[in-house]
């Protein structure tokens, strides 16, 4: 249960730095955060490994790496298509 809990918590500490390193504003507040700092995790561990220090199974600074990336490339998506409309 805790560990859950941890990982959700680490989610969106993780989204919300993310967020504020690729200088976008990740819509949904803390639920988008929370989901940002999941996709980020999983592409920072895709694109970059598994270094730094590791906390309730997210590696930190690949993790953060990945959220920055994601809500970056998700801010491009979202003024492309609002200028397609």
């Amino acid at each position: 249960m805790w560990g859950i809990i941890i990982s959700i918590v680490l989610a969106v500490i993780i989204g919300l730095i993310g967020n504020a390193l690729a200088g976008k504003a990740m819509p949904g507040g803390i639920i988008g955060a929370a989901i940002a700092g999941f996709v980020g995790a999983w592409l920072g561990a895709l694109l970059f490994g598994d270094f730094g220090p590791n906390v309730g199974d997210f590696a930190i600074i690949p993790a953060i790496l990945g959220t920055a990336i994601f809500v970056f490339l998700l801010g491009l998506l979202s003024r492309l298509l609002h200028r397609a409309s």
